[in-house]
């Protein structure tokens, strides 16, 4: 006893040695270690060679010898086998040899000076696929819903072949609850159906080994149905009886199955008696009828329940599962083990299984008892313990665990060596880990003694120790988490008593790989569309991912419609098979990310079938249908229609709808109708085709239900009454001879009922009406089997006459100068005869009072809907006399017009002046001429004139101010001081202000010479030129040009909310309207108009049923302005070329003149002839022809632009004659509404002369091209 407790305590001290498994590097010397053998359980085709593995490693390398059932194996012996160079596995030719003859237990053994190693023993056999034994298959009769159970009994093979059954044509067997194949390969119906009966129930086996399929004679089964079987509570087939028992190996495939018969078919169910089934390893087969349990443990031993139940009972069967176990390792197989002289250890070989294993100990092969005793050496059990060793103890070591089931050996050596440190990891080697992620970094060190390993980082001297790194047993250092702040490098140092051994080993930490997260995880797709799912990730810099996509785990379909992109796949045309779960993963030599997305694959769901009709009545029907197939998106609703083959064939008529979940519907249904139903469905797609129609359905006639709809009475003419309705339907009718009894009386007290009888009509005229009088109505639906339900009574009116009465106490007030109130006294009801809709105002303009504006009776009308007693006219002229008088109008018409008013409007802000030019006087002063506005608004009291220098860079110097009298249309302005350009603005003003002022642009050049810009209104936003129209509600209706547009800008006082702005371009031909609306705002801007071209414009009320009550119109011209330019006539480098120019010419006539003294002729027409190109030549502008080039400073063009050859700008057209030298919408407008904008020249003639144009503006180089051509 006490000995045993010194044992013990030995074997813990030396316990530490075991938890290393040392690897002996190759060039030391070591005993045999097998590292590759043949599985013990080996089947061989015998078809091919038999190659049987044993390799092994040494120092010095092993040699290799075989043993066949328990003998020497003499391979030398057998010129059929050979043995690889330098191993040990055999290669048996069997071309003209039966494998048979080598079937047999094999076992390798591997040696040299310092052990002997041995293999398995390895069991050969033949796989086998014999074929079925012949027979002839009488046919099976059986009576229709008895059971049956069709025999296969495949040849025994091996390995034991898969057992399937099929048909003729190869194809298999459909198997149900009713209909099923055991694990034995028989086929078993729990009762059988006529539908049963064929010929060709085949079975076949398949042995994969050999890859051979052999077929069994087809079996005829005949079911008959003179007497079917009654219906009857289940039995079980197999396994009978009411309890079994089965043995099952620990790790191995636990298979249990219950098949019962019955009618019905009755379903099978599972339970474990004593505890529950291990759910995650727990599956059900073959309709529930096997349970199947993988990788059985001991807690799977117990006591099994199948039951079996139909409506007419149940029945069970217990089955007792007992767990058997072969030999298996608790801490795994013993470990190679390395000592120094002196030093102690230990081989463990713990190993369980059920019933408890046998364990023995062989030393080289030989049992360790007829082994050399050896004084270091003891055994204990499953243990051998090793103290003191000394060198030449050095030995291999086999452990045979094993009971009935099975076995395990494993070889394990003891190494006595006497050896420094060595550091096995490779130098320098970079370990790359993902951030967050464990670190490990090896230190792979051989010693004997054992090295002790020792850690340190970078430059430092201090060991790494603390909680932020774990020390292996094998020198493997961990860091946990690994941050950015880990990378580096790290030092590990070996040492025993025998040396030092030292190594670097680098750590970086990459940024992890992350798929961008979806939000969602389910995509729905309908049928035929394409579906995108993006895959989109974020990854260290250093890393390159890769990307794979999967579909349910596996490859995506080989199909052109997966277009796999950079970061995303695409499906187009996507089909019902597409849905499934899609994982797109990104892989790095580090680490991965995946996600996935479930498709779900819609479609509109199929029509209902098999339609019912149950619970007839009269009045009423039960329809039932069966759903079609959902397509993965359920089904909403259901829509029932009709048709009417009495009265409407071929037309469908929705009737009612009800929820998806139902498939009933309880129609209420109308006399005298031949119903043929069809049933819709819908989901998220849409409406499923049509179901099949119903069988017809006729009800019969019955007196209407209902009476018309829409009844109304109203006159047309002054002396009738009209009654009319809505008719009844033919599905409203109720049966044949459908008319209406149509009854009026005026609506006073003794007044009788008049009836009339009206068919195939809906309406009813009653004349000799007195005018405008109330009326009692009511109008009753009757067919030949009855009359309706009594009527309702409608009140209508006669018919309306004119009115005959006017407004009393009409007056104006007069608000502005474009704004009056008008009131008036409501007109008596018994004058109106007839509804009142309104008033109208009928106004004019008898004349302005000014001189200059002439006469205008142009009558305009507003209306005023309903009981109104004013009113407002805008829109008026300022300075103006106006008459107007009102009247009430009814549904006829207009009444007689009240006694004429007038009044008369107070001055208002005349308009712009009409023109405003510029002339030359001398060279220190500037004239402006211009003219009075054509709309005066009243006395003209004087004007205002503003101007300033502008710069060339656009920028505007000092504004002066001048004050000038009424009569003046001229003045002369000192302005040479400041600029060589100058903009003038001019306004006229009244006693009620000033008007918007009309702008002009000019520059000066140094000779005095002026040259202007056409003038346009500026702001403040301009009134219209043109004639206002008097009715309209709007007032103040103006616009301005900004640099993006026209905003046009309005007041309006009348009721209509649609207001809008139309505007198209001012020409002869179609006019092409264009809309913007105003949405509620008093202005809009348009945008995108062409420079240079005029636009009408109206703003426009708009009333119901898209009616243009009012409008105001105006028009809008776009001007054409030349841009502001640096003058490059005042430029150094334009004088110096021009210099150079004149220069050349001067050489070039000093050449012609002394060639023409000298008799010689210069081709000066020729070369004038051959420049045909018009670019280059001076030309008219007038006739086109062709003129030499004048040098004249008078006709200098300015900054670009084209004048006439007298020096000004012509004003006889068109203010926007720049459009005549313009190319397009280039140009802008300048904050300050001037023109900026280059246009080219371009002169009117050449747009009528044939060949190639140009619109190049002139320039220097065009000057000088065209003095080029002429000399």
């Amino acid at each position: 006893m006490e000995k045993r407790r010194m044992d013990a305590a030995l074997l813990v001290l030396i316990l530490g040695h075991l938890a290393i498994a040392l690897e002996v590097p190759l060039d030391l010397p070591q005993p045999p270690t097998i590292t590759h053998q043949s599985p013990k359980d080996y089947i061989i085709d015998p078809r091919e060679n038999i190659t049987i593995h044993c390799e092994a490693k040494g120092k010095p390398h092993p040699s290799f010898s075989w043993t066949k059932d328990g003998t020497h194996f003499r391979i030398e012996e057998d010129p059929r086998v050979t043995m690889k160079p330098h191993s040990g596995t055999l290669v048996v030719d069997i071309s003209m040899m039966r494998a048979e003859n080598y079937e047999g237990v094999f076992q390798c053994t591997a040696r040299n000076n310092h052990g002997t190693a041995v293999s398995n023993n390895i069991v050969i056999r033949q796989s086998r696929s014999p074929l079925w034994s012949k027979e002839k298959n009488r046919p099976i009769v059986v009576q229709e819903g008895v059971s049956l159970v069709l025999p296969c009994r495949p040849p025994a093979g091996l390995p034991p072949p898969i057992v399937f059954w099929m048909d003729n044509n190869f194809q298999k067997l459909p198997q149900s609850r009713r209909v099923s194949q055991s694990l034995n390969g028989d086929l078993y119906f729990s009762n059988v159906r006529r539908e049963d009966s064929r010929n060709d129930y085949i079975c076949y086996a398949r042995f994969t080994h050999t890859q051979t399929i052999q077929q069994k004679q087809p079996i005829t089964v005949r079911v008959l149905n003179q007497a079917p079987m009654d219906e009857r509570k289940p039995t079980f087939l197999i396994p009978p009886g009411s309890s079994s028992s089965m043995r099952v190996l620990r790790g191995h495939v636990l298979e249990m199955e219950c098949i019962a018969e019955g009618l019905p078919t009755p379903e099978v169910s599972w339970s474990k008696v004593s505890g529950e089934l291990p759910s995650r390893r727990t599956s059900f087969l073959h309709f529930n009828k096997t349970l199947r349990i993988t990788k059985v443990s001991e807690s799977d031993d117990g006591v099994y329940r199948c039951t079996a139940r139909n409506q007419f009972g149940s029945v069970d069967h217990t089955i007792s599962v007992s767990v058997k176990a072969a030999p298996y390792w608790i801490s795994g197989p013993p470990k190679n083990l390395v000592l120094a002289p002196g030093e102690n250890g230990v081989l463990t070989c713990r190993a369980s299984g059920i019933p408890k294993p046998l364990i023995t100990w062989t030393m080289n092969g030989i049992p360790i008892e007829n082994s050399p005793t050896d004084e270091s050496r003891k055994v204990e059990d499953d243990v051998i313990i090793f103290t003191d060793v000394q060198t030449g103890s050095s030995a291999v070591y086999q452990c045979n665990v094993s009971n009935e089931y099975g076995y395990l050996l494993s070889n394990a050596f003891v190494n006595v060596l006497s050896e420094p440190p060595r550091v096995m990891t490779p130098s320098n080697k970079i370990y790359q880990v993902i951030k967050n992620h464990p670190a490990l970094l090896d230190c792979a060190s051989f010693g004997s003694p054992l090295p002790k390993i020792t850690w340190f980082r970078d430059l430092s001297a201090s060991t790494l120790n603390g909680d932020n790194y774990i020390f292996h047993d094998n020198g493997t250092i961990e860091i946990p988490v690994a941050q950015a702040q880990n990378s580096g490098k790290y030092m590990c140092v070996a040492t025993n008593a025998l040396g030092i051994s030292k190594n670097h080993v680098h750590l970086e930490v990459k940024e992890p790989t992350r798929i961008q997260k979806q939000r969602e995880k389910t995509k729905t797709v309908q049928k035929g569309r394409s579906v995108v799912f993006e895959c989109k990730v974020n990854h260290d810099e250093t890393l390159f991912p890769t990307m794979t996509w999967l579909k349910d785990n596996g490859e995506l379909p080989d199909e052109e419609r997966f277009v796999v992109g950079s970061d995303s796949l695409t499906i187009v045309d996507v089909t019902e098979s597409d849905a499934g779960m899609y994982t797109c993963i990104m892989n790095t030599t580090l680490d991965h990310d995946s996600a996935t997305t479930e498709l779900n694959v819609v479609e509109k769901p199929d029509p209902p079938t098999d339609l019912e009709l149950t619970d007839q009545t009269k009045r009423s029907v039960q329809l039932t249908w069966t759903p079609g197939d959902e397509h993965n998106s359920p089904i909403q609703k259901f829509l029932i229609q009709y048709e009417d083959s009495l009265h409407h064939r071929g037309h469908w008529h929705n009737l009612t709808e009800v929820p998806g979940t139902m498939t009933t519907a309880h129609l209420k249904l109308s006399p005298y109708v031949h119903y043929t139903f069809r049933v819709f469905a819908l989901n998220a797609v849409g409406y499923s085709n049509a179901s099949s129609p119903s069988k017809m359905y006729k009800t019969d006639p019955a007196a209407p239900d209902e009476n018309p709809a829409g009844v109304h009475g109203i006159g047309t003419e002054h002396d009738n009454l009209v009654i009319s309705w809505k008719p009844l339907s033919n599905l409203q009718s109720n049966g044949p001879g459908l008319h209406y009894k149509v009854s009026w009386r005026q609506k006073k007290l003794g007044a009788e009922w008049a009836t009339q009888n009206v068919s195939s009509n809906s309406k009813f005229t009653v004349s000799g009406t007195p005018t405008f009088s109330p009326y009692e109505i009511k109008v009753q639906a009757v067919n030949n089997y009855g009359a309706g339900p009594e009527p309702a009574v409608v009140l209508g009116f006669s018919g309306e006459d004119l009115p005959i009465g006017t407004p009393d106490n009409v007056k104006a007030v007069v608000i502005n100068s474009t704004l009056a109130k008008i009131l008036w006294d409501a007109v008596p009801h018994n004058s109106i005869r007839g509804h009142l809709k309104g008033y109208k105002v009928y106004y004019w303009r008898k004349h302005g009072m000014h001189k200059h504006n002439p006469d205008h009776m142009e009558k305009d009308i507003l209306s005023f809907s309903g009981n109104h007693t004013h009113g407002m006219l805008p829109g008026l002229h300022p300075f103006s006399a106006y008459l107007f008088h009102v009247r009430v109008y009814n549904g006829k018409g207009e009444g007689p017009p009240s006694p004429t008013q007038h009044f008369k409007t107070p001055e208002g802000a005349p308009g712009p002046p009409t023109s405003l030019e510029v002339a030359k006087t001398d060279l220190d002063s500037l004239t402006l001429n211009w003219s009075p506005p054509l709309e005066h608004n009243g006395h003209i009291t004087g004007y205002t004139l503003k101007y300033q220098p502008v710069n060339n860079s656009n920028e505007l110097g000092p504004e002066e101010e001048l004050a000038l009298a009424a009569n003046e249309t001229s003045v002369t302005l000192p302005i040479l001081k400041y600029s060589k350009r100058y903009k003038f603005l001019l306004s006229a003003k009244t006693s009620s202000g000033a008007g918007p002022a009309v702008s002009q642009e000019a520059a000066v050049s140094d000779e005095g010479n002026t040259q202007t810009s056409h003038p346009f209104a500026w702001s403040p936003p301009l009134r219209p030129l043109h004639k206002a129209r008097p009715m309209s509600p709007f007032t103040n209706v103006t616009y301005s040009l900004e640099e993006d547009g026209a905003l046009i800008s309005w007041d309006y006082w009348g009721p209509e909310k649609n207001i809008y702005v139309e505007y198209t371009v001012d020409s002869k031909g179609v006019e092409d309207w264009q809309k913007e609306p105003a949405n509620g705002s008093q202005n809009v801007k348009l945008k995108g108009l062409k420079v240079g071209l005029s636009y009408k414009v109206r703003v426009v009320a708009e009333g119901h049923h898209d009616q243009q009550l009012h409008y105001k119109e105006l028009f809008v011209t776009v001007p054409a302005v030349a841009s502001r330019q640096v003058d490059i006539a005042t430029q150094g480098w334009f004088i110096g070329l021009m210099c150079a120019i004149a220069l050349l010419i001067l050489i070039l006539l000093i050449i012609c003149f002394i060639q023409r003294n000298k008799g010689g002729k210069y081709p000066v027409k020729e070369k004038e002839d051959a420049h045909t190109d018009p670019e280059f030549q001076p030309m008219k502008d007038d006739d086109c022809t062709f003129v030499e080039y004048s040098d004249n400073e008078d006709h200098k063009p300015l900054k670009g632009s084209r004048t006439p050859s007298n020096g000004t700008v012509k004003r006889d057209d068109s203010d926007d004659s720049l459009v005549d030298y313009g190319e397009g919408g280039d140009g802008q407008f300048n904050e300050d509404g001037s023109f900026i904008g280059q246009y080219s020249g371009k002169s009117s003639c050449r747009d009528n002369a044939e060949g190639p144009e140009s619109s190049e503006a002139p320039s220097p180089i065009n000057a000088m091209n065209s003095l080029n051509s002429f000399v």
